[in-house]
């Protein structure tokens, strides 16, 4: 796959001038030059080849010669809300739930949560998003929503109606959330270190969400969303043969 760089605006065939980091990117980073071929995205789900025809020091002239719409989502949405943890943690988490193909992330305040990230931190890790997309080749960009207290987002009633939050002590459920899910999608929510509170795993209970026991091992708050998100995304390939859920 060729190079793929990010661009928030519109696209369509023709000529098209890029500024800013990322003609910085292409023109001094990868060192593009006249006559090479690369591919811009801007999150609307389609990748666009162009042609570079002229490099300059803040700028770089190129020609939309395509549009392509290759099929790289699940066509059933899957929403993972988690506290994030401290750090280059919660960038690892953002970047492999980006290419594990969730939809949408959903920072959460609990009970037991430590980092409660304020909106420029997620404005950085929404561009770990926009890098991590680049590298996977997705072209939807999945949603960091803005941080939501756990005792309004179990009661939400427009999320999907298929939710499972991960909590010990119940019966192991590792094959329940590989199965396919539903067109309506599917959520997934892990709590912090320590978990959640017995009144909170309640309060979810009582709205409707389904227990998933991830093991007799404690695992980090990383970890865990991301095992819970590979198990469901995990039946998108069968065989080797790509199948989207």
């Amino acid at each position: 796959m060729a190079e793929r760089f990010y661009v928030n605006s519109p696209l369509a065939l023709g000529p098209i001038v890029l500024a800013g980091p990322e003609a910085h990117h292409l023109a001094v980073v990868s060192r593009v030059r006249a006559g090479d071929r690369v591919y811009l995205f801007n999150g609307d789900g389609r990748q666009y080849p162009v042609l570079v025809n002229a490099v300059h020091r803040k700028h770089v002239e190129l020609t939309v010669e395509a549009v392509e719409a290759p099929q790289r989502e699940r066509v059933s949405p899957l929403e993972v809300a988690v506290p994030l943890p401290k750090a280059d943690r919660a960038t690892f988490l953002v970047e492999k739930l980006t290419e594990l193909g969730v939809t949408k992330l959903v920072p959460l305040r609990t009970a037991r949560s430590v980092v409660h990230p304020r909106e420029t931190r997620l404005e950085k890790l929404q561009r770990t998003v926009v890098e991590a997309s680049k590298q996977c080749g997705r072209n939807v960009l999945m949603r960091i929503e803005p941080l939501t207290d756990w005792q309004d987002y179990c009661r939400r009633a427009e999320i999907a109606l298929d939710r499972s939050f991960a909590h010990p002590g119940r019966n192991r459920a590792a094959k329940d959330p590989a199965m396919p899910a539903p067109r309506s999608g599917r959520v997934v929510a892990v709590g912090p270190e320590g978990g959640f509170t017995d009144e909170e795993a309640m309060l979810a209970s009582e709205a409707g969400w389904r227990i998933i026991d991830l093991g007799p091992r404690v695992l980090r708050v990383e970890t865990a969303a991301i095992v819970l998100a590979a198990l469901i995304l995990g039946t998108e390939v069968v065989g080797g043969i790509h199948s989207p859920a």
